[in-house]
């Protein structure tokens, strides 16, 4: 079942089935089949995340539906790099971006809970200034898309193309989880897609400065995150 005049009406079990069905469906189809798929299935109700490490998955949506919501998580914790990565995608893309923040400020946060809590409670300090906000962002769409890919960390090898986000109630699209990072790096290079400039710094995967550094020679590109916290998820993908 597709149209935008049909999922609006869906209950829960019928997302669940109509995701879980176009998971399997399509799993072996390019990104944009995946991603026409999504905006032919759900129009307006649909949006992009992008974490602004890279432009990939915006870029791609805006080739089938120019002008797509793609929504931003300011954390108040960012590299200067990844706002400027953000401020030249909303200049240079067909897209309609979107920023979110948290309901503190870092001052507040601070005020509340004591400086770094990042550093104390790394996971309080995620559900505080990723996971509520991200919630709260969310809510007028049915389905969203995000950029998780197989090959990253153990903990995302079996990332559905497309599945359902159980605790969010929504269709959660991942038009590029079979790509390897050569995959991406070309499709970087064929269409100019714009990059954080970390990326050629050390860097394999972009989060809140606190919170991550340069990768190792063998390491994974989720290594640098919460180093040597036993943490390899902010809980935005479980």
């Amino acid at each position: 079942m597709t149209g935008t005049a049909h999922t609006g009406t869906l209950t829960d079990e019928e997302l669940r089935g109509l995701a879980e069905h176009a998971g399997r469906e399509l799993e072996d189809a390019s990104a944009l089949r995946i991603l026409t798929w999504a905006t032919e299935t759900f129009g307006p109700r649909f949006c992009v995340t992008s974490s602004m490490e890279d432009a990939v998955v915006a870029h791609l949506a805006s080739r089938v539906l120019p002008g797509v919501d793609v929504v931003f998580l300011d954390t108040g914790y960012h590299f200067e790099e990844t706002i400027g990565t953000r401020d030249a995608v909303e200049a240079v893309m067909d897209v309609n971006l979107i920023t979110l923040t948290p309901r503190r400020t870092v001052a507040e946060q601070d005020a509340e809970y004591g400086p770094r809590l990042h550093d104390r409670d790394p996971d309080r300090c995620c559900a505080l200034r990723k996971v509520e906000p991200l919630e709260r962002g969310l809510t007028g769409y049915t389905a969203w898309a995000t950029g998780l890919r197989r090959d990253e960390s153990p903990t995302r090898a079996n990332t559905p193309v497309v599945g359902w986000d159980a605790r969010r109630r929504k269709v959660k699209i991942s038009p590029i989880a079979r790509w390897s990072q050569e995959d991406v790096d070309a499709y970087v290079a064929e269409h100019g897609v714009l990059t954080n400039p970390l990326l050629t710094d050390g860097y394999a995967s972009v989060g809140c400065a606190p919170c991550t550094r340069r990768v190792r020679e063998g390491e994974d590109a989720r290594a640098g995150r919460w180093s040597g916290r036993g943490k390899t998820e902010c809980g935005l993908h479980g």
